[in-house]
């Protein structure tokens, strides 16, 4: 295809927002997706041939991106936007001609980016390469999961999983689900189970919501927050689900499938409190203490990174979205976890942003009159820009108070008996690790994958990391990798030699 102005990566509601947003200001626009259909994992909806009557029932804002996603088609029938699912993509590198002049020691921003991706399913994956001025990272997050013994049992999922379960296929984890872990997509989670039929013994936060007192302020700015959070709370008062605020699922019982989980009082910094652990029967249990950024292709680009409130890692951006290489923008979870209309607002400010550093002498709009914004929609910029930044610092002082409410103790891996599985690809336990880090004089989480191989399976520490850090007394910190997901050495060797 064609070089395009901006290459937006992930379909989620901040690359959709930036997408249509970035056609409509007249910039051509290729979107990728590792998904089948637009909406990523919060907009998953079940495939047509499910027949679903209301896929929005188990939303909420399906109405906004019901009309996002039917100007993306708009623009996908004006070509103004080359909408490519079922690619994944692995990398992205500066055009041959920065390279070379990297090569000799100019530091010279990018004016063109390719991307490399995967593209289709196996067997019949293929290589495929966008080439375009201006890229968007807006990738998303995943799970983050604390171990514990019992895990990998069968009837064990993430709580995410559960709701993609639930949205994309229509289906329950089980009849009895416990809904545990830390953060407000349990509730969500809790509700949504309950209401399509299954039996919600008990959600167990590990966290206490009283956390939220010291955060009043960014609370009343906020106010659809709050009522989000009451109906919510009405939903599993309604259906007799019990919330049980600092405890955790501390093990999980069974044969061939969970049977039961054990549940414990916690201590401030989340240890599990003597005498005070209870059975509680299930078939099913759904857990996840919260997201994490997924940042493989911006750290391997050398995009700076900060802290975030909750012990996880997010793409450092200023007020207009861009990272600190010029060129490259964030928007949605890569910069901090905040829910999916924060997303919608950074995707929609950063598709702004990048049609003012292209547009100076660049031609982004094309001759067609057709292809450029109104004279309306020009006028109305600034003010409209202006709305979105302030829209934008509300959501993310909410964020953040959320995250520090949900932030993780440092005493949680007291629950690790040594003989639990932290890294299940490679089957690593607790003690190897603890030995690693203290036996052994690991003091960094890539000296422990050294000695003990934990994360370098399939998922490449995507489920361990968090938890391999906490055992071997390190802060998590964002790696960098060349490839963002596995590649099949045959593109590897069709590439372009300045690529290689």
């Amino acid at each position: 295809m064609d070089a395009v102005d901006l290459a937006v990566v992930g379909a989620g509601p901040a690359g959709l927002a930036a997408a249509v947003t970035a056609a409509r200001l007249g910039l051509r626009v290729a979107l990728l997706d590792a998904g089948d259909r637009p909406g990523g994992q919060f907009y998953r909806h079940p495939a047509p041939g499910l027949g679903a009557a209301r896929p929005e029932a188990l939303h909420h804002g399906w109405a906004e991106f019901a009309t996002r996603e039917a100007a993306l088609r708009a623009h996908e029938s004006a070509g103004r936007i080359t909408y490519l699912p079922l690619h994944h993509v692995w990398s992205v590198v500066p055009g041959e001609a920065v390279a070379a002049e990297a090569r000799r020691g100019h530091a010279a921003p990018a004016t063109e980016w390719t991307l490399h991706a995967v593209a289709g399913h196996a067997p019949d994956e293929r290589a495929a390469g966008v080439t375009a001025r201006a890229v968007l990272i807006a990738t998303g997050a995943y799970e983050r999961q604390l171990p514990f013994p019992g895990w990998t049992l069968p009837g064990v999922v993430g709580a995410g999983g559960a709701q993609a379960m639930l949205k994309g296929g229509l289906v329950l984890p089980g009849k009895r689900v416990v809904v545990a872990g830390s953060g407000p997509l349990l509730l969500a989670v809790a509700g949504s189970l309950a209401a399509a039929g299954a039996t919600v013994p008990a959600v167990v936060e590990a966290a206490a919501y009283t956390a939220y007192a010291g955060q009043v302020p960014a609370l009343l700015r906020n106010p659809g927050k709050i009522v989000e959070a009451a109906g919510y709370g009405g939903a599993l008062a309604r259906h007799h689900v019990r919330l049980l605020t600092r405890h955790a699922v501390t093990e999980a019982h069974g044969t061939d499938r969970i049977e039961a989980v054990t549940v414990a009082r916690l201590d401030r910094d989340w240890r599990p409190l003597p005498g005070t652990a209870r059975r509680i029967p299930c078939d099913a249990l759904a857990v996840g203490h919260g997201l994490v950024p997924q940042l493989e292709l911006a750290t391997a680009l050398g995009c700076a990174t900060r802290p975030c409130p909750d012990a996880a890692v997010a793409l450092e951006v200023d007020a207009l979205q861009r990272t600190s290489v010029p060129g490259i923008w964030s928007a949605g979870e890569t910069g901090g976890i905040g829910g999916a209309q924060l997303a919608m607002v950074e995707g929609e400010l950063a598709a702004h942003s990048v049609a003012d550093a292209l547009r100076p002498g660049a031609g982004a709009p094309g001759p067609d009159r057709a292809d450029r914004p109104d004279r309306a929609d020009r006028a109305d910029r600034p003010g409209r820009v202006g709305r979105l930044a302030r829209r934008r610092a509300r959501l993310r002082a909410f964020a953040d108070a959320m995250a520090a409410a949900h932030r993780p103790g440092d005493g949680w891996t007291g629950w690790l008996r040594d003989d639990a599985v932290v890294c299940r690809c490679e089957e690593v336990p607790a003690g190897r690790i603890r030995e690693a880090a203290g036996d052994l004089g690991a003091r960094d989480a890539r000296t422990v994958k050294l000695l003990t191989r934990a994360g370098m399976g399939w998922c490449q520490g995507r489920m361990c990391g968090a938890a391999v850090a906490a055992l071997a007394g390190q802060e998590p910190a964002a790696d960098r990798r060349p490839f963002s997901c596995p590649v099949p050495l045959s593109h590897l060797a069709e590439l372009p030699a300045a690529d290689r």
